[in-house]
């Protein structure tokens, strides 16, 4: 136990930083990103003298998006310290994604001294009032001695359930006070377990049904379960299809897969979806996108039978009135309920499985030619030659159409993507798998107008030797937002156009080596050069406009909107 202070003036124990720099290793944390803040002085001081590793950032939400990252790959929460007001303002753009998609993350934030509460003081904010609808628990720490306590707890909260973000704000003036408090424990989540009568109603449902779907989605998945699940789909015939952004979930090699419920879905796979007679929902919630703006399956009767294994209570029953609920996490499901599942594969479904295989190979084998010389096929091709456990990471654009939808993810834990839709995330994404695995190859997927919303983040890459290869698609305008203008209101474009620097002279500038395309046949070579740099890299591809998604064109657009 260290002491502090000497003779009669001696107390025992340790600072509030001293604690909770104890209490993050006494859970396994090895890594934590962040940007220093003043408000938070003491824990870099105790951090300096751990094993932690801390990831200096240059902006506070690339350091969110890098824990968030890290707590997806891992499953436990990705930590993040940020400074008071404007730096915790900053990181809430990867609190939202966290929430959004069910990612444990902890976030530590700065705050003003205790007895300048309430008086609006330098970058005072509330956090509970300021987070509160966008993590599952905003706390302050008021006092030292409940350091290991509220820790412990924020991890069981960030795992448990429906995974999520926490917010924890830390005194200034707590962090230097003493106390004497042990370590806690490791926490470890507890999983909700499915009901044995539950599993025998299921499995009843899945031998009589000829025309089953499983939609796999959420989080609290390992490559085990995801394995497992597809492994028992093949077995019975079960297509599968996975919500938006979760395609790592099944390996897009197997009979069974059939594809995703993303922007932009294939028409054959909805009509599968809506032409089953039993929908099995695991892990996921079928919000927004998957559902296609809530039209391919009614609310509140789904319209067809509908199975919902989901780990949060709160969700079962919120939309959608599945014919059967069942708490469970996908890892606990996968775990003890399968074999309870087993069954005789009715005749016909043979056919109905290899029907939803035919629509994703049709869909997704050929990538059209574009306007331009630079084509998205030489892309798509060089990803899809890449290591099976190459990770891909991308934010927000009609650039990701061509890797959500022709890209093979092989493998558990290679997609990282926000279902929340939030540019900026592919590049400090890739950071911070980077940062978590440093043998396997990690590929950043950005536009132009994406790129530079996080972008000096690349200079994070540098300086903590994390040889990333960042793909800018540059086609000189918020393509997405475009493409809705000149649906729209043809012809009338405001806000949209970008100017924007040489991507491969600016990587280059921050230490990094840089390659610039502009011709078709081109990319393959800049990309193996990128990789062989073992440095962090960037290949800069200039794209002609009109190349706007797969099968169409700006001009397209906007004649048949001006045509009526």
């Amino acid at each position: 136990m260290k002491k502090f202070g000497t003779g009669a003036g001696e107390v025992a124990g340790r600072t509030g930083a001293h604690l909770l720099v104890a209490a993050l290793e006494a859970q396994g944390t090895d890594m934590v990103f962040g940007v220093p803040g003043e408000s938070y002085l003491p824990v870099l001081d105790a951090l300096h003298d751990s094993g932690i590793r801390f990831i200096t950032c240059r902006q506070e939400g690339g350091a969110a998006i890098m824990a968030e990252a890290q707590g997806k790959l891992t499953g436990r929460p990705g930590i993040c310290f940020v400074t008071r007001g404007p730096g915790a303002t900053n990181a809430s753009a990867g609190v939202h994604i966290a929430q959004q998609d069910a990612t444990p993350m902890i976030l530590f934030v700065g705050q003003v001294a205790r007895d300048m509460r309430h008086r609006g003081a330098f970058q005072e904010v509330d956090y509970s009032a300021v987070f509160g609808s966008m993590t599952k628990w905003a706390v302050e720490i008021d006092n030292p001695a409940r350091i290991p306590e509220l820790v412990s707890r924020a991890f069981r909260v960030a795992c448990q359930g429906r995974p999520g973000p926490v917010v924890i704000a830390l005194p200034e003036d707590m962090l230097a006070d003493i106390a004497d408090a042990p370590d806690a424990p490791v926490a470890a989540p507890v999983d909700a377990f499915p009901d044995p009568a539950a599993l025998a109603d299921l499995a009843g449902r899945l031998a009589r049904a000829e025309r089953p779907v499983a939609i796999l989605g959420g989080s609290g998945w390992t490559a085990d379960t995801a394995a497992t699940f597809t492994a028992f789909a093949q077995a019975h015939d079960i297509p599968l299809a996975v919500e938006f952004r979760r395609q790592m979930l099944v390996d897009a090699t197997s009979e069974v897969y059939a594809g995703d419920l993303g922007f932009g879905a294939n028409p054959a796979l909805l009509r599968h979806v809506k032409g089953a007679d039993l929908i099995l929902l695991l892990g996921g919630t079928m919000g927004e996108v998957p559902s296609q703006g809530y039209e391919l399956l009614t609310i509140p009767n789904p319209g067809t039978p509908l199975v919902h294994v989901y780990p949060g209570a709160e969700e079962l029953g919120r939309v959608y009135q599945a014919a059967l609920s069942i708490l469970a996490s996908p890892r606990a499901f996968v775990t003890a309920g399968l074999s309870p599942l087993s069954h005789s594969v009715p005749p016909a479904r043979a056919a109905w499985r290899e029907s939803a295989r035919a629509a994703y190979r049709a869909w997704t084998d050929d990538v059209p030619a574009n306007p331009g010389p630079v084509q998205m096929a030489e892309v798509v091709s060089a990803l899809r030659a890449l290591p099976s456990d190459s990770i891909m990471c991308n934010g927000a654009g009609n650039y990701a159409i061509w890797l959500h939808r022709f890209h093979r993810y092989r493998a558990y834990g290679t997609q990282l993507a926000p279902t929340s839709g939030s540019m900026g995330y592919g590049l400090p994404a890739a950071v911070g798998a980077k940062l978590q695995h440093p043998d396997r190859t990690v590929v950043a997927l950005a536009g132009d107008g994406c790129f530079l919303m996080h972008g000096q983040e690349f200079a994070t890459a540098v300086q903590h030797g994390a040889a990333i290869v960042a793909v800018v698609i540059d086609n000189g305008m918020y393509g997405t937002i475009r493409m809705h203008q000149e649906r729209e209101f043809p012809g009338r474009v405001l806000g949209t156009q970008l100017f924007s620097p040489d991507f491969a002279a600016l990587a280059r500038a921050y230490g990094g080596v840089g390659f610039t395309v502009e011709k078709a046949g081109e990319f393959q070579a800049a990309f193996d050069a990128a990789i062989a740099s073992g440095r962090p890299a960037l290949v800069h591809v200039r794209l002609d406009p009109e190349a706007i998604t797969p099968t169409s064109t700006l001009t397209g657009i906007r004649e048949k909107a001006l045509a009526g």
